[in-house]
Formats: C-alpha cells, structure tokens, sequence
C-alpha cells in the first residue's frame, strides 16, 4: 500500500505492507533509529513517538494507519541544533542512564506536560505508567519532567 505520511515536518510516500507498524516504518524505511522498539506488544513504551500531537505507541500503530497524518519522533523535537526543553532537562537531571528508554520517556514526558504544564509528582508518576526503565528507578525522570515544566513555562 502506498502512504503519504508527514515525519519531523517533512512529507514521506513510500510503499508499504499493510501489516508493517509505525515503528518498522520510522526505523527501517526512513533510518530514524532513535525511536527504539522493545517489546513489539505495546508493554515497554519504548517505541513512543507523537501521531498528531498525541503520544502512541508505534509497535502498535501500522504504518497505514498514520496515512495522511503528522509524526514527530526523537529525532524532531530539537529545533536547529537546539535541544526542546524536555531533553534538555532531562541531560541536566541526568534522567537517563543506558538510554534505551530515553526517547519514549521524553515523547510521553511531552504529553504529560501538554496535558499538565505544572504537574505534579503524582501526574508524572502516573503518565509514565507503561513506560518501563530498567536503569534508573523513575527518580530523575521525574525530577527531568518537573525540570522541563519549569524550563517550558520560562520560555513562555
């Protein structure tokens, strides 16, 4: 099947199989590896990206599905060399350790703060349910989401 999709702004048209997910899309058709795939069932959250605005999870997202719609990835939050203000927290809250998480976590991190710019602990804690970090024990996570609502709301 063919799809038109939009990614970072740019306008993708490739062929693709009908059962291919967003995820196998990002990674393998347009090389954007920063959107990491960890489970292939939805449980880890490591693939996350934003389909229109709105965090999903690309392992269960097919590529058709997002035909004709806007995708943003890791790789599109930064602006001209400049990192957005949630990767930006999270290197100064040192909110990652292996990293293999790290982009889920900072595009979820993006729909909590959408959803509540001044969140608290307990809303993060709650929005990140369904992203699962082997390394760090959410703390800094935390700390970086709190860090980002504060850098997002100086920038206002």
């Amino acid at each position: 099947m063919k799809v038109s999709i939009t990614v970072n702004g740019r306008e993708y048209t490739h062929e693709v199989e009908p059962r291919m997910s967003l995820a196998q899309y990002l990674r393998e058709v347009l090389r954007l590896t920063g959107t990491h795939i960890g489970c292939d069932t939805s449980s880890c959250g490591a693939c996350t990206v934003l389909l229109d605005g709105s965090a999903v999870k690309s392992c269960t997202v097919l590529a058709v599905q997002a035909d004709g719609r806007e995708v943003t990835t890791i790789e599109g939050l930064a602006r001209n060399g400049t990192l957005h203000p949630i990767q930006q927290a999270f290197k100064e809250m040192h909110g990652l350790q292996c990293g293999f998480c790290t982009p889920g976590m900072i595009m979820t991190a993006y729909e909590i703060l959408k959803q509540h710019p001044q969140p608290t602990e307990e809303q993060i804690r709650h929005g990140l349910e369904g992203n699962f970090c082997r390394c760090t024990g959410y703390h800094n996570i935390v700390r970086s989401i709190q860090r980002a609502a504060e850098l997002m709301a100086s920038n206002a």
